[in-house]
């Protein structure tokens, strides 16, 4: 099965290896046909610090780094 990718931007770097990403998505809402944002924010690896808050980036899920942390960083978007 092939890996989720999402790309997002970083909204916090103050972990030690570890950004957090906010990924927003727009969906119709089923009834009312309007657009609708949602965002969520995922805790992504970061091995070398290289991401600052703000920038956009591409991440992807791997295996179970810390409790939160199930994805990495792959790029920047």
């Amino acid at each position: 099965m092939p890996k989720r990718l999402l790309q997002g931007v970083v909204v916090s770097d103050k972990g030690a290896k570890t950004i957090i990403v906010k990924v927003e998505r727009t969906f119709l809402h089923p009834l009312y046909r309007k657009t609708v944002r949602r965002s969520k924010r995922y805790h992504a690896h970061d091995e070398k610090d290289a991401f600052k808050t703000g920038d956009k980036v591409t991440i992807q899920e791997c295996t179970p780094k810390s409790k939160l942390k199930r994805w990495e960083v792959v790029a920047q978007a």
